[in-house]
C-alpha cells in the first residue's frame, strides 16, 4: 500500500485557550499537491460511559447543548485530565455526574469524533450493575439532570432517534450488543 501521510510544510495558531486551539496548516499531499489552509480543531481527548443498573435502567444525564439549541440526553463523560488513564477518567466522570459507581467497567472501545477537522480521540465504557453512592458533583459550568430509562425505554428513544450526540451512539450499540440487548442475525 501506497504512503498517504501528508507533509506538514507550516502551521500557525489562530486561536488558543484552555480548552480550544485553532490551527491553519500548509500541507503537501504524496503526489506535491499543497493544500492551504487547511484548519484543524484541537481538543482535549474526551470518555463516556455508557451506565446500566442491575435492574437493567439506563443511567444518562440531560442537559442543554448551546451550539444545537437543543436538551440532549446523552451518556455521562467528560473530558480526560492530561496524563489520567481513559477507564479513570470515565469512572471519576462517571461518580461525579451521576453519583453511580461500578466494579465492572469493561472497555468498548476508542473513535475519533471528527478526525477530518478535529484531533482529539474519543474512550468508550460500559459500566455493569452500577449503584448510586453519593450525590453528583458537577463542575463549575455543568447544568444537567441524571436521569434513568429502563431498557425497553431506551431502546423505543434510540429507535426514536431522540439521542443527539452522535459520537455516542456506537457506544450505545455496542452496549447493548454486549449486555445481549441486541444480536446480530
Amino acid at each position: 500500500m501506497r504512503d498517504l501521510k501528508w507533509k506538514v510544510l507550516s502551521t500557525k495558531y489562530v486561536y488558543e485557550n484552555k480548552w480550544f486551539h485553532a490551527k491553519v496548516d500548509s500541507c503537501m499531499l504524496p503526489d506535491g499537491r499543497i493544500i492551504d489552509p487547511y484548519f484543524v480543531v484541537e481538543l482535549p481527548n474526551f470518555c463516556n460511559m455508557f451506565i446500566v443498573t442491575k435492574e437493567e435502567r439506563v443511567v444518562m444525564v440531560r442537559q442543554y447543548r448551546y451550539p444545537i439549541d437543543q436538551t440532549t440526553f446523552e451518556l455521562a463523560g467528560g473530558i480526560i485530565e492530561k496524563d489520567e488513564d481513559p477507564a479513570t477518567a470515565a469512572l471519576r466522570e462517571m461518580q461525579e455526574e451521576t453519583g453511580y459507581t461500578s466494579n465492572e467497567v469493561e472497555y468498548l472501545f476508542t473513535a475519533a469524533a471528527n478526525p477530518a477537522l478535529m484531533n482529539n480521540i474519543a474512550y468508550f465504557f460500559l459500566a455493569k450493575n452500577a449503584v448510586k453512592i453519593e450525590s453528583t458533583n458537577f463542575d463549575e459550568l455543568e447544568d444537567m439532570d441524571v436521569v434513568s430509562f429502563s431498557k425497553e425505554e431506551f431502546i423505543q428513544l434510540l429507535k426514536e432517534n431522540k439521542f443527539m450526540h452522535g459520537v455516542q451512539l456506537g457506544a450505545m450499540y455496542e452496549s447493548m450488543v454486549r449486555l445481549g440487548w441486541m444480536k446480530f442475525e
